[in-house]
């Protein structure tokens, strides 16, 4: 496959969705996050909303729950699982199609023997990231750390599930960023110049 792909893995909060969007801009390729979910919500026949929370977050309660849930609607799967297979399908068609970066939902995993792909991990203090998301999403000024260690939490339980491997340790990416020092802009900067690097070969 000699198409280049950049997979952004990111803390709820850190911006990694912004970088990723401002990346692809820049560089003249398509983003994949929100899009993602509407090609897996075309084919799996599941409302978007509904996409989005089972695509990338275990449910509450960890693996257990993650293992249990909604099962014997597809072939003996859960939902999740079945929009897993699904999510899977078309990440690897879009990977065979064109270059592009593409946001969060363990594409990093999925890809890793099947494109050339530089994989990032987006991170950011927990302060940077509260103060984030109370500005970007209207989070109440009182509960934005419980909210951000709660989708964290899901998302590294999630992940775990489906790759049996460490959410955010940095030995399963090729770089590790922190926006909340570095800021947006120099992210972008630094990773549109590894993109035109040899980095993961």
């Amino acid at each position: 496959m000699s198409n280049k792909i950049i997979t952004i893995s990111r803390q709820f909060g850190s911006g990694g969705r912004t970088i990723g969007k401002e990346l692809a801009e820049k560089l003249g390729i398509p983003c994949y996050d929100h899009e993602l979910i509407d090609k897996v919500a075309q084919e799996s026949g599941f409302v978007k909303e509904y996409i989005a929370e089972k695509s990338e977050y275990s449910e509450r309660g960890g693996w257990l729950a993650n293992a249990l849930s909604e099962r014997g609607f597809h072939s003996g799967m859960s939902n999740q699982d079945y929009i897993w297979s699904i999510q899977r399908k078309v990440i690897l068609e879009l990977a065979e199609k064109e270059s592009c970066v593409i946001v969060g939902r363990c594409a990093d995993y999925i890809l890793r023997d099947k494109a050339e792909c530089l994989k990032v991990f987006i991170h950011a203090d927990m302060e940077k990231r509260a103060k984030r998301i109370v500005e970007k999403y209207g989070e109440s000024e009182d509960t934005p750390l419980k909210r951000l260690k709660d989708k964290d939490k899901r998302r590294s339980t999630y992940y775990h599930f489906y790759t049996d491997m460490e959410w955010g340790n940095v030995a399963n990416y090729h770089i590790a960023l922190d926006s909340g020092v570095l800021g947006i802009n120099k992210c972008v900067e630094i990773l549109a110049d590894l993109y035109h690097s040899n980095i993961t070969e």
